[in-house]
């Protein structure tokens, strides 16, 4: 006999299925997901990823993705993190038009033209494609013009690795970098300085989205959902009292009762 036929992903990793996202959410329709952490899982196959319709925030980050089809369709995207993973392109985040922050570091992406695919972009703001804290980059990161290279590709760009480009407080950012190039070290020999560590664990200053009317909405009406079902509750206990009362008064001495 012939044995069983592997899954996509069985191989290389672990895939997403229906029963995956709806055990880690706890909705029951996969188009109601708005916010989805699904990080460190090992994944290789965004498998049924790409119905969730209405998937604002997503993290992926730390697993072995290596192509990001199914999300292709997720308009309504906002926020997304694929750090740490084996991404060569990023091709189908072209029709992301909602997506406003992405972090794409630590993964392979060699040069910036793989970046293209991102200028037709409108809400794109934050890029982050290099993170030191976590030791994550992009071979795209060692060529001495990448910074620039990126600004002139998406002008529309507000901050990059973490560092304002545009706008109030871009001048202060400059000034570290150009402090920073000051004090490498130069190929003189010489003592060499201690390599700073990170003093914070990776993903700390990694924030939810700063503001979201469809994801404040469903948590108002989720809150509004379970008030009233408490009120619903308080009034059919009264209701008990209320009926076990009036059978004790009007019982007598009888010493059992039927409700």
């Amino acid at each position: 006999m012939d044995p069983p036929a592997e899954k996509p992903g069985e191989a290389g990793g672990l895939q997403i299925t229906p029963q995956l996202l709806k055990s880690r959410t706890g909705e029951f329709s996969l188009e109601s997901i708005l916010l989805l952490k699904l990080r460190g899982l090992g994944l290789a196959d965004l498998g049924c990823l790409g119905e969730c319709l209405g998937l604002e925030w997503l993290d992926l980050s730390g697993n072995a993705l290596t192509h990001l089809g199914p999300l292709a369709s997720l308009r309504q995207l906002a926020v997304l993190n694929v750090a740490n993973n084996r991404l060569t392109g990023l091709e189908p985040l072209a029709t992301c038009e909602n997506l406003q922050s992405l972090n794409a570091a630590g993964n392979l992406l060699a040069t910036p033209g793989q970046l293209q695919c991102l200028a037709g972009l409108p809400c794109l703001e934050y890029l982050r494609l290099r993170d030191p804290l976590a030791r994550l980059s992009n071979p795209l990161c060692a060529s001495p013009s990448y910074w620039a290279a990126v600004r002139e590709l998406l002008p529309g760009l507000k901050v990059i690795d973490g560092e304002r480009v545009i706008g109030r407080g871009s001048e202060f950012y400059q000034l570290c970098r150009d402090l920073d190039s000051s004090l490498r070290p130069s190929s003189s020999p010489g003592p060499r300085a201690t390599e700073a560590q990170p003093w914070v664990e990776p993903g700390y200053w990694e924030s939810w989205p700063s503001r979201s009317s469809s994801i404040l909405e469903e948590a108002c009406r989720q809150f509004q959902d379970t008030l009233q079902e408490c009120w619903d509750l308080d009034r059919q206990a009264s209701d008990s009292l209320a009926q076990a009362e009036q059978v004790l008064s009007s019982a007598g001495p009888t010493s059992s009762f039927v409700f």
